[in-house]
């Protein structure tokens, strides 16, 4: 950027800070308010950082900051100041963009402000700027606590964040690639100013001091910084040896380049003809074929047909970005000597007075949460940095005791394991989450090296600790399961290979040790964990046999004097059977036949009281039909209806199924309950060794080897040694006989330098020889060489490929065999009832199947097997709602012919789904209506509401009252037909839901409970009703009232079972949503309905009439004693049409057996469709109309008014 294009308020504010004159520099009398307005930019800065990279292209750090601040450093307030503003110039990058942008732009940005950073680095790379900042940060030290002031300990925390923020700013690329190893470059030079200035010794001081611990997170980071690049080895080898030594070392390694060199030269020599032609010649390679159908002409000497491919000349196909390598994040530069004796020096000094200190401390931090985010990270690079320098250079446990320990281990195994499953979970910072994993495991394995190195110690105690230590690491599950998880979730493109090497020399170890601490123990005991998995999926008993006529006469005449003494009350009858389950999701018709079972089984067990119980409630319940007798059967009617049940067929339900074990559940929503089964079971080294012989960890160690040239002698030791393992301890060698590795030996051993690399070139010849033999009988083993193995596979291919089949394999099929006998049967099965409409083949192929214990996955998986199915996709299981899917053409005609019938009515949508033959739910026939073109919108649908008139005649049907639509035998399972009202009821707008309680509802269910000590909330609750209902009286408005329990026995009374399936009988309304907390008095019960439910819940004396309660005065509307009530308030009467009630008020809707969702719109009131007469001003509103009337009532009472207020809350 142009120092011209800078902005006139930042160049005027840059202006007045001062100017340099030769190596003096003068300030203007406006400085420190120069530094301040510079401040205040960065504060307002854009988010391309545009103030940071005008400053960073005007050099204002370079050419005014550092001269104020090594001139001008006893002036406090301006010091202060401009490392403020220094410590905001030189954050990092990444925290002003959050992160490395996408996009182009953006980018740039970042790369520009990035090369502001490395010119900033430069120039502090002074001895006078540390000096400074030294003795400023050694002053400050100096105070006591008593002393020191909030602005010192501010100032102290920005001097060391602007040195941590100067050695964060990483290298040029540019200037790395132009030096070479042992040159200085700009950060060996900043960290000699940071030396010469004494900063280092400051450091130490603040890691070691007792009263300076809240600065511990601080100097592990900028130690951090400072050993960025620096290796434990080289720096611990460096203090040890003399140069002379280190000088040999160099020696070694170019004699190794230079035999490699030598190597292939000598080859193409002998390669290159003795005589030299111009002409090379061409040559035929007969059985290569070319393009066509010719052979391959070549066109070079003879010496190039080694390296002749059908890809030469042909561009290399790109690598997409997603499948490319991850790149490497070490740096592999070496600092200069004097450098890397600095810091061999103050790695000495820091493990001997500050290390176990300041590890204490930063741990501390870390457990108890007071440091940042992601700061665990410094503390596992500090514990595999310095212990491994330890362990280099004159091994000393007690200088490293902090971090050595089973708390150690389980620290770090938490945090790799926690690291691990964030890198599989977060996918976009998978790659960040596997850097902090490496560091994680760098850390796991330099504790191991660590316990290693003790057992060799010539102190017994500290071979004793060792051994402690691996005792507790062995005996847990976890720690041995880690390097498993690791090697099968590898992904090189997220993971680099330097982590893969890490885990290979890890691993090894690991297997070492555990093989070395096995041999001296006859029995190891150590801890199994075993997660359980068990299905919440009922299992139906087994159908009984069917018992014949004459057994059944017989069973009857059995339970006929029981019976006998149940029906005249000298056995008591039980009081907790309840037949219907209102939370449960079956449909209530099946729970209707469920209940008719359970009475034939009681009885067919003898238990009569059980089933006279049964048949009892189940009439309260299902009065309709008398299915199961009428409401005033005698002893005489009850006896015959169980009799005539107890000989009933009764369909009953299919027992389930068995669970086969190697197939996968098909019901996805049913609960698991996990359980971790802990027990101790003994060790064996071969079987925990087996469970690394797997495709995963093989490829993983053949892309380690693919780099043999490039790695250390121990990495190519280490996964040559793991490979030998499975090829020969288990012997597993076929699990390598794969093509990749073979190509991998093919060029080791045509490699010149194979001198150097002995172990692989020796087991690459073991392989291959025993490949060749397996060959030699095993015709196969070639098309083996394309797949990655199990040792299901090996065994394969070693014994038989019929091994498996014969039981001899791990994963031999449970599955009993088809005789042929068998396979006719099931073959005449199929073609019988294939052709059988609506039915389930698979169903009653099972039912006349002779051989039992089949089931219906090996059914299914035999005839696609025979050849009768293509698929098992053939054969779908049959579930709850989805019996009919697609409409006909003579469903989709019989639709049109009932939408055109009912056109012109009142309830359109109940008449069509009264008379439709097929089951469909409303959802559905609605979405067919719209499909069709039927009706546009679905308003057109909603039940039209008439307007009440004032006095509707007898044959009149009352207005306001919405024509209630008959009963939906037809309907769809309960489950299907709710979620498809649910959906409607989100996009049209709210329902209105109606439960008329039959007449005398409950009065049995309330009696019992009064019997039981519920006289109490029976009372509360008839006292409930009937003050409800005079309040719809006087206020001529029906809302939904809560019930409130005030009192301990109502509010146990209210969660009491029993207690609510009579508020249910009674046709109360449960909480709907979460939202609600109390039961709700529906706003379609009238004042009359209201007043004959709680008569039906009295308790009554001898005499049959109420008692505790006195009689309230009857209402006008209320109906006579003696008349008889209208059908529809409680009778069973099957009308559709409306009766009409001579009274004003809600005419009642019909009874039902189970709650029904109407399709209803506020749309409709507003616009009044099908209203015949305008509503009459005197009449009090409809539970419908409430909405559309604008005044209420000034007289109704104030508890309603609070009630209303409670309803709107909730609502909202």
């Amino acid at each position: 950027m142009d120092w011209y294009m800078m902005n006139c308020e930042l160049l005027a504010t840059c202006s007045a800070l001062g100017y340099l004159e030769g190596d003096v520099y003068h300030r203007e009398p406006d400085c420190l308010e120069s530094v301040k307005d510079l401040i205040r930019y960065l504060r307002h800065e854009d988010e391309t950082r545009d103030v940071r990279q005008q400053l960073g292209a005007a050099q204002i750090l370079q050419n005014d900051l550092l001269p104020i601040l090594v001139q001008y450093h006893e002036d406090k307030v301006l010091f202060d100041a401009v490392i403020r503003l220094m410590v905001n110039l030189t954050q990092p990058a990444l925290l002003c963009f959050g992160k490395v942008p996408a996009d182009a732009t953006s980018r740039h940005h970042f790369l520009q402000v990035l090369s502001y950073l490395q010119a900033y680095k430069e120039a502090f790379a002074s001895e006078k700027v540390f000096v400074v900042l030294s003795e400023k940060l050694y002053n400050l030290l100096q105070l006591d606590w008593e002393q020191r002031q909030e602005e010192d300990t501010l100032l102290i925390e920005r001097i060391l964040l602007l040195v941590r923020n100067v050695l964060h700013v990483p290298p040029d690329p540019t200037e790395e690639q132009q030096g070479v190893d042992g040159d200085a470059s700009v950060h060996d030079r900043v960290l000699w100013a940071l030396h010469i200035s004494g900063m280092d010794d400051l450091l130490k001081f603040l890691a070691s001091a007792q009263v300076e611990q809240q600065w511990a997170l601080h100097v592990l980071e900028i130690i951090s910084l400072m050993f960025r690049d620096q290796s434990p080895e080289e720096l611990a080898a460096l203090g040890q040896g003399t140069a002379g030594a280190e000088h040999g070392e160099d020696t070694r390694e170019l004699e190794t380049l230079r035999q490699r060199e030598l190597a292939e030269k000598r080859a193409r020599a002998l390669q290159r003809p003795s005589r030299h032609s111009r002409f090379g010649g061409s040559y035929v390679l007969q059985g290569l074929k070319s393009i066509g159908d010719r052979d391959v002409v070549f066109h070079k000497g003879l010496h190039n047909l080694k390296s002749y491919t059908h890809d030469l000349g042909k561009e290399p196909r790109r690598v997409p970005r997603h499948r490319q390598a991850a790149p490497e994040t070490e740096a592999s530069r070496r600092s200069a000597r004097n450098v890397r004796l600095f810091l061999c020096h103050f790695c000495q000094d820091f493990l001997e007075g500050c290390y176990n200190r300041l590890m204490l401390l930063v741990k501390d931090q870390l457990v108890r949460e007071k440091a940042q985010q992601h700061d665990e990270t410094y503390y596992l690079w500090a514990t595999a940095f310095f212990m491994a320098f330890n362990r280099r250079h004159g091994f000393r446990p007690e200088l490293v005791s902090e971090t050595v320990g089973v708390r150690a281990f389980h620290f770090i195994e938490q945090n790799l394991t926690t690291y691990y499953e964030m890198a599989l979970m977060d996918k976009k910072e998978a790659t960040t989450w596997a850097r902090r994993m490496h560091l994680a495991l760098k850390a796991y394995q330099e504790l191991l090296r660590t316990v290693q190195e003790m057992d060799r110690s010539p102190e017994q105690a500290v071979r004793d600790s060792s051994q402690v230590i691996k005792s507790n690491i062995f005996y847990l599950m976890e720690y041995r399961e880690l390097f498993l998880a690791l090697f099968r979730k590898f992904d090189e493109t997220r993971q680099p290979r330097s982590f893969l090497r890490d885990l290979v020399e890890t691993a090894h170890l690991f297997l070492r040790m555990l093989e070395r601490f096995c041999r001296g123990r006859a029995n190891l005991v150590v801890q199994s964990k075993r997660v359980r998995r068990k299905k919440n999926k009922p299992r139906a008993p087994a159908a009984p046999a069917p018992l014949s006529a004459a057994e059944l006469e017989q069973l009857w005449e059995g339970l006929a004097p029981q019976l006998q003494a149940c029906l005249e009350g000298e056995v008591p009858l039980p009081e907790d059977v309840v037949p219907f389950d209102a939370a449960s999701e079956t449909p209530v018709e099946e729970q209707r036949a469920e209940a008719l079972l359970r009475i034939q089984e009681c009885l067919r067990d003898s238990r009569v009281p059980q089933a006279l119980r049964l048949l009892r409630s189940a009439r309260e319940v299902w009065p309709e039909g008398d299915v199961f007798g009428a409401a005033d059967a005698g002893p005489p009617e009850e006896s015959r209806l169980l009799r005539e049940i107890l000989v009933a067929p009764l369909p009953r339900h299919a027992a389930a199924e068995p669970e086969e074990p190697e197939e996968e559940e098909e019901e996805e929503d049913e609960e698991e309950e996990q359980t971790v089964q802990v027990s101790e079971k003994e060790f064996n080294f071969l079987d925990y060794l087996k469970r690394f012989a797997c495709a995963p960890v093989v490829r993983a160690l053949v892309l380690l080897l693919r780099g043999y040239a490039r790695n250390s002698a121990r990495t190519n030791h280490c996964a040559a040694r793991l490979l030998h393992r499975l090829a020969r301890d288990l012997r597993m060698e076929p699990l390598l006989f794969q093509l990749s590795l073979f190509a991998l030996f093919h060029r080791l051993l045509s490699d010149p330098a194979a001198a150097a690399h002995q172990e692989l070139v020796a087991l690459a010849k073991f392989i291959l020889g025993k490949f060749f033999a397996l060959a030699a009988t095993n015709k196969k083993a070639f098309v083996e060489l394309l797949f990655w193995k199990s040792p299901a596979a090996v065994c394969e291919m070693t014994k038989g490929y019929s091994s498996l089949q014969e039981g001899e394999g791990t994963t031999r099929s449970r599955v009993p065999p088809w005789t042929p006998q068998e396979e006719q049967e099931l073959r005449e099965l199929y073609w019988k009832y294939k052709e059988v409409e609506g039915g389930d083949v698979i169903a009653a192929i099972l039912a006349h199947l002779p051989t039992p214990g089949r089931t219906r996955k090996q059914v299914v998986k035999q005839l696609v097997r025979m050849g009768l199915a293509s698929s098992a996709k053939d054969f779908p299981r049959e579930r709850k709602g989805t019996r009919i899917v697609l409409w006909t053409q003579e469903q989709e005609e019989e639709l049109t012919r009932l939408f055109e019938e009912f056109q012109g009515s009142d309830d359109v949508l109940g008449n069509i789904m009264k008379h439709l033959t097929a089951r469909r739910s409303r959802a559905r026939v609605v979405e067919k209506l719209l499909g069709l073109g039927l009706v546009a919108q679905r308003k057109e649908l909603y039940k039209k509401r008439r307007r009440k008139s004032h006095g509707p005649g007898p044959g009149q049907v009352a207005k306001g009252v919405p024509a209630t639509p008959a009963q939906d035998s037809s309907g769809e399972d309960e489950d299907s037909e709710e979620e498809e009202d649910e959906e409607d009821e989100a996009e049209e707008g709210p329902m209105e839901e109606h439960w008329v309680p039959e007449e005398g509802a409950g009065q049995d269910l309330a009696r019992r409970l009064h019997q039981e000590g519920l006289a109490g909330p029976l009372r509360w609750l008839e006292n409930c009703l009937r003050r409800v209902a005079g309040d719809r009286e006087e206020d001529g408005v029906s809302h939904p009232v809560p019930l409130v329990p005030l009192t301990e026995e109502n509010e146990d009374a209210m969660e009491d079972r029993r207690f609510q399936t009579l508020l249910r009988q009674l046709g109360l309304r449960p909480p709907a949503s979460e939202q609600e907390s109390f039961w709700r008095i529906p706003a379609a019960l009238t004042p009359q309905q209201l007043r004959r439910v709680a008569a039906s819940i009295a308790h009554r004396g001898p005499s049959g009439s109420p008692q505790d309660l006195p009689e309230p005065p009857r209402c006008p509307q209320d109906p006579a004693p003696a008349e008889p009530l209208p059908a529809g308030l409680g009778s069973d009467s099957e009308s559709e049409e409306p009766v009409p009630v001579p009274v004003p008020v809600p005419s009642p809707v019909q009874p039902r057996t189970k709650r029904r969702r109407e399709l209803a719109s506020e749309d409709e009131d507003e616009d009044g469709e099908g209203s015949g007469t305008d509503p009459a001003p005197a009449a009090p509103c409809s539970e419908e109309d409430e909405e559309d009337e604008d005044p209420q009532p000034r007289g109704r009472r104030k508890r309603i008014r609070c009630l209303e207020e409670e309803e709107e809350e909730e609502e909202d």
